[in-house]
């Protein structure tokens, strides 16, 4: 397996193959995200979703193929586990999503995206103590803070009800608007304008 870099913004597969516990998932997979392109994982529990989303966002390296985009910026990834630490508040998450970003952020920006989430007043609220879908609200506050040009996003709806859910359609197309890429799955019906979709069975 390789992996190389391409041009700014774009994805690049080609013969992508992966096998786990005796059991093929997907088998010489080909396809290219332009910049301002979303793409949308589709197919049933089981297929691969998660395990080709973590090999986009390289998390997972037991592949054969080659995966192709711009190494200047790694992409965020936020994955169905939302990767919120329990013992840190939601201000201290996203400070510290920041910092691995390289990121400098003020705290003001930080409060502004926990807003936009709908997350007011949960700053200094430790996210052990918040349901699932504050967690997972917490997790998405990072799409109104951090830069990262290319977004790989793992069910990302599934936390927020439907005013989230538009918020967040909102920040995305602003993003695709801006040449960035995202890569997501969903079993939701997402009305995003320029989606590609690629159907894992």
């Amino acid at each position: 397996m390789t992996v190389h870099a391409l041009d700014l913004y774009m994805l690049q597969v080609k013969n992508l193959s992966c096998e786990r516990a005796n059991r093929v998932l997907f088998r010489n997979l080909s396809f290219q995200v332009n910049r301002g392109v979303a793409l949308r994982i589709a197919g049933l529990n089981g297929a691969g979703k998660t395990t080709l989303l973590r090999i986009l966002a390289g998390l997972y390296q037991e592949f054969e193929g080659d995966v192709k985009w711009s190494l200047e910026n790694y992409p965020l990834y936020i994955g169905h586990r939302f990767g919120v630490k329990a013992l840190m508040s939601a201000r201290e998450n996203l400070s510290w999503a920041a910092t691995i970003n390289g990121q400098e952020v003020k705290l003001t920006e930080i409060d502004y995206a926990l807003c936009q989430v709908s997350l007011e007043g949960y700053a200094d609220v430790l996210c052990g103590a918040m349901s699932e879908g504050q967690r997972g609200r917490v997790g998405l506050a990072r799409l109104f803070l951090l830069d990262n040009p290319v977004w790989i996003l793992d069910e990302p709806f599934n936390a927020i009800d439907s005013a989230g859910i538009q918020c967040v359609v909102e920040r995305i197309e602003k993003h695709l608007s801006s040449d960035g890429i995202l890569v997501f799955s969903s079993h939701l019906d997402i009305p995003l304008k320029n989606v590609q979709e690629l159907e894992l069975h």
